[in-house]
C-alpha cells in the first residue's frame, strides 16, 4: 500500500497548532488586518464581508485579525470602513465571527481609532497635539483632557461589544500612525502634561487603554496589540527601540497576551508595505511586471529584526508581519524562535486558500507580487486582487486614467452595491 506523502519540509512548522493567551489556533498563519472597503456608510457590515471571512476560515488559515474596526465616529480612518462603536454593529459583527468558527478558524477584533491620519472628509480629526499629519497633511488640534477620557473609553466600548459579539480576543491597533502611536511617538506627542513629555508619560494612553479593556475582556479571550516600535519619517530622529522595548514589557505587565509588530508613525505608505516582495526575474515576466525585470527582489520580513529585538528583552508571544512571502522563510522565523506566528494581508487578499495550499506541500513564493494596487484603491473600491482576472489591470489603468484615485471620492466598482447590511458587491464576491 502506498503511504500518502508528506508535506515538504517548508510547511512543518507552518502547520503545528499554537495559542496566545487562552486562546487556541490550529496552525501558525494569521490574517494580518487589512482595509476591506466593504462595509455601509455607517460602518455595518456586509454579505460580501462576511463571504471574505468565511473564505479566508474556510481556506485553512489559524486566525483572522478583522481588518480596523473604528471604535469613535472620529477614529474612522477610510469611507466604507467596519465600525465598533454603537451597538447596532453587534449583529453584524457576530455574523463575521460565526463566519470564521464554521471555517475552523480563531478571530480577533481589531480596535482602533485613525486619529489626525484620517481620510475621511468630515470627521473632526483628534490627535494628542497640534499640527499637520506627516501622511495626510490635514491639520489638527490638540485634544483635550476630556477627549483623551472619551477616546480611552471608546476602546473599552468597542471591546464590550465585541466580547458580545463572541470574538475570541482583541487586538489593539497601536501602530502606522494611527491615534494611539501618536501617544508613543515623539514626533507627534508635543504634550507637556501627563499624556507626554517623557517616554512614561508617553506610555500613559496605551497603558491606560490595555488596563481598562483588560478588565472587559473574558479570562478565556486574549488581548493583543499591534505595536509601533519605531517611527519612520525621513530626516526627523523618532521613537527608537529604546524606548518601545521597556513600554513593551510595561503593556505585558498591563495585560497584554502578545504583540504583532509594526512600524509606528511614519510618513511613507511603503514603511509598513513595501512593495515586490521577494519578486524575482521570473515571478516579475509572470505576472507582466516588465518593469521589475532587470531590479532586485524586494525585502522579506523586512520587521524581522525588531521581532528578535522585543523576543530578547519581553517574554511574551510575537506575531511577525511584513513581506513574508517565501515558506522558507516563514519556517526560518518560527525554528528560530524570533516570532509565533506568521501574518500576511496581500498575499490572501490574492489567494484566501493560502494556508491549504501550504497545508497540502505548496512552497516557495506565494503568489502575491506585492505590486500594491489593492491599496491604491483604499477606501474607493471594494477590496480583491486587481491582477487576477487580467481584464481588473485595464480597469484599474482606465481609473488611473480618468483620474479616479485623485478626486478620492468613493466610486463603487460595480453597480448593485446597496449601502445596507446585506447589500452584494458582485466585484467582491467574484474576487475570492
Amino acid at each position: 500500500m502506498i503511504q500518502p506523502r508528506p508535506p515538504a519540509r517548508a510547511t512543518k512548522a507552518l502547520l503545528q497548532p499554537g495559542s496566545i493567551g487562552p486562546v487556541a489556533i490550529r496552525n501558525r498563519l494569521v490574517r494580518a488586518g487589512t482595509s476591506e472597503t466593504l462595509a455601509t456608510r455607517s460602518g455595518e457590515v456586509t454579505e460580501p464581508l462576511v463571504t471574505m471571512y468565511r473564505d479566508l476560515a474556510v481556506g485553512g488559515v489559524g486566525l483572522i485579525f478583522t481588518g480596523h474596526l473604528y471604535i469613535h465616529p472620529r477614529g474612522q480612518s477610510t469611507p466604507r470602513q467596519a465600525g465598533i462603536w454603537s451597538d447596532e454593529h453587534v449583529p453584524g459583527l457576530r455574523r463575521l465571527v460565526e463566519a470564521a468558527h464554521e471555517g475552523g478558524a480563531k478571530i480577533f477584533a481589531q480596535l482602533g481609532h485613525a486619529g489626525a491620519q484620517s481620510r475621511v472628509t468630515g470627521v473632526d480629526l483628534v490627535s494628542p497635539s497640534g499640527g499637520h499629519n506627516a501622511m495626510t497633511g490635514r491639520h489638527v488640534a490638540e485634544a483635550s483632557e476630556q477627549e483623551i477620557e472619551e477616546g480611552i473609553r471608546a476602546y473599552v466600548a468597542a471591546a464590550q461589544r465585541a466580547m458580545e459579539a463572541g470574538f475570541d480576543g482583541i487586538h489593539i491597533q497601536a501602530a502606522i500612525g494611527y491615534l494611539m502611536s501618536e501617544f508613543m511617538s515623539p514626533l507627534t506627542n508635543l504634550r507637556t502634561d501627563r499624556w507626554g513629555g517623557s517616554p512614561e508619560n508617553r506610555s500613559r494612553f496605551p497603558l491606560e487603554v490595555v488596563k481598562r479593556v483588560r478588565d472587559v475582556v473574558s479570562e478565556d479571550r486574549a488581548l493583543i496589540m499591534k505595536m509601533g516600535l519605531v517611527d519612520f519619517v525621513p530626516g526627523q530622529p523618532g521613537l527608537e527601540l529604546s524606548e518601545s522595548l521597556p513600554r513593551a514589557q510595561l503593556l505585558i505587565d498591563a495585560g497584554l497576551d502578545g504583540f504583532e509588530v509594526s512600524v509606528n508613525v511614519t510618513s511613507l505608505v511603503s514603511a509598513s508595505v513595501k512593495p515586490y516582495v521577494g519578486i524575482d526575474r521570473r515571478r516579475a515576466a509572470e505576472d507582466l511586471l516588465f518593469h521589475r525585470l532587470w531590479k532586485d527582489p524586494g525585502e522579506e520580513a523586512y520587521f524581522r529584526s525588531w521581532a528578535r529585538a522585543m523576543r530578547e528583552r519581553v517574554d511574551t508571544k510575537i506575531v511577525l508581519v511584513g513581506g513574508l512571502r517565501r515558506t522558507q522563510t516563514m519556517e526560518d522565523v518560527l525554528e528560530s524562535g524570533d516570532a509565533d506566528f506568521i501574518a500576511m494581508a496581500r498575499p490572501f487578499i490574492r489567494e484566501p486558500d493560502l494556508a491549504n495550499k501550504v497545508a497540502a506541500g505548496r512552497t516557495g513564493l506565494v503568489d502575491c507580487v506585492s505590486c500594491n494596487i489593492c491599496l491604491m484603491h483604499e477606501g474607493h473600491h471594494p477590496l480583491q486582487c486587481w491582477r487576477i482576472p487580467r481584464r481588473r489591470l485595464l480597469r484599474h489603468a482606465l481609473y488611473r486614467f480618468t483620474g479616479g484615485l485623485k478626486r478620492g471620492e468613493l466610486v463603487d466598482l460595480q453597480a448593485g452595491y446597496e449601502d445596507t447590511p446585506t447589500g452584494v458587491a458582485a466585484s467582491a464576491t467574484s474576487s475570492r
